[in-house]
């Protein structure tokens, strides 16, 4: 398959643009963010659009509907067409578990109506602009606000270990993260199961994998061998393969997705 101009050099922020804002102090507890996408392809073909996973759970507002979506083990491919906009809520990894009412984990690879986990009277999905965008953010917040959960301690601790393992490179293995967690590996493998959604290994690997991407973004020069091993691999193969498998393509072919530095 030949390769999407688009996707090359910075040329997808030609015809795209993503806002974020923070939540307001009394949602940031279980909120990491607000999000806003646009997009205008009038005129041209659709773009599949790649995108890779977190360890987190999003509300969305898109085309008149409203959707729980679960964290994705790997990347996944939107369709992006004609004009239109997004509006979303990253939830803190570990701390949607309160909302739903079950382990996240249930939800891992799925979307869901948002009534299911919410309930009837949904704000309404976005017009175009940043008026639209602030509107939502006030709609939103609002709607949240009125169905906050009581406060679970389990939440706040996976949230807590999660944001560690963003925070602290050198820390490639379950067993060192268990340990400075001060759980057993396996009562770590089950709070992550149930308030995470995914793996404790998995949270790891994401978070390591994302900061080669950035590197990459950076137009850093990477020895390969020795990021392989600094990151627990066994071989630079099999950091390629769960590399691809994460973002959706090589480390090289993903760096050609960024202006030259």
């Amino acid at each position: 398959m030949v390769r999407d101009a688009r996707e090359l050099r910075g040329a997808w922020a030609t015809f795209q643009s993503h806002r974020y804002a923070d939540p307001p102090p009394d949602l940031a507890a279980y909120v990491s963010n607000f999000w806003f996408a646009e997009w205008d392809l009038r005129g041209q073909e659709p773009y599949r659009q790649k995108i890779v996973p977190y360890p987190a759970v999003h509300l969305t507002f898109r085309d008149g509907a409203a959707l729980v979506r679960g964290l994705e083990r790997g990347h996944i491919i939107r369709v992006l067409e004609g004009r239109g906009e997004v509006f979303g809520v990253t939830f803190r990894p570990g701390c949607f578990r309160p909302f739903l009412g079950v382990a996240v984990s249930t939800i891992t690879g799925r979307s869901l109506p948002a009534e299911d986990v919410f309930g009837p009277d949904l704000p309404k999905a976005p017009d175009t602009g940043v008026d639209s965008a602030a509107r939502m953010i006030d709609d939103v917040g609002a709607f949240l606000r009125g169905r906050l959960p009581e406060p679970d301690p389990l939440a706040e601790q996976a949230a807590a270990i999660v944001a560690q393992v963003r925070a602290e490179p050198q820390l490639t293995r379950v067993d060192a993260l268990a340990a400075h967690a001060g759980l057993g590996v396996r009562r770590l493998q089950r709070l992550f199961n149930e308030y995470v959604g995914v793996g404790p290994k998995w949270v790891i690997r994401r978070y390591r994998l994302h900061e080669v991407g950035e590197r990459l973004a950076a137009g850093a020069e990477i020895d390969w061998v020795g990021l392989a091993i600094e990151l627990g691999y066994a071989d630079q193969a099999h950091f390629v393969r769960d590399f691809t498998a994460m973002v959706g393509e090589s480390p090289t072919a993903y760096a050609r997705r960024y202006p030259a530095q």
